[in-house]
């Protein structure tokens, strides 16, 4: 399967141990991990502000995003009854990559349910139907 996750898995699953830690390893072994070029901008930007990550460590963190497929910033963003207006770009990375799920833990993106046919899930979810 292609899973995309949204910047506050990756952040959570960089940062700390838990649920989205133990997802993000489960999911590189056994599935196609996609991420936006969008993601990977906010993933070093909240480490840098938040977790007052040193350059050294953003390095380390960019080259370990850049493993993974990473879709382009896109010209075009789908229109979401949402607020966050970075949102939608990511979405937009998400439906180029034709991913059969997009991962994320914002309340607003799972309310969504579907976009476009593509589920957006919880992580929680995520690890219960496709960790194996």
């Amino acid at each position: 399967m292609k899973i995309f996750l949204d910047t506050n898995v990756l952040v959570s699953a960089l940062a700390t141990h838990g649920l989205c830690a133990d997802l993000y390893e489960r999911l590189l072994m056994n599935h196609d991990v996609v991420i936006g070029e969008p993601v990977v901008a906010e993933v070093l930007d909240i480490l840098r502000r938040k977790f007052k990550a040193g350059d050294a460590l953003l390095i380390k963190v960019e080259a370990e995003l850049r493993l993974l497929r990473v879709i382009p910033a896109q010209s075009v963003a789908p229109s979401l009854p949402i607020c966050d207006a970075e949102d939608p770009w990511i979405i937009a990375c998400a439906l180029r990559a034709n991913a059969d799920c997009f991962v994320t833990g914002d309340a607003e993106l799972l309310g969504l349910g579907l976009v476009d046919a593509m589920p957006i899930v919880s992580p929680r979810v995520c690890w219960e139907k496709w960790s194996a």
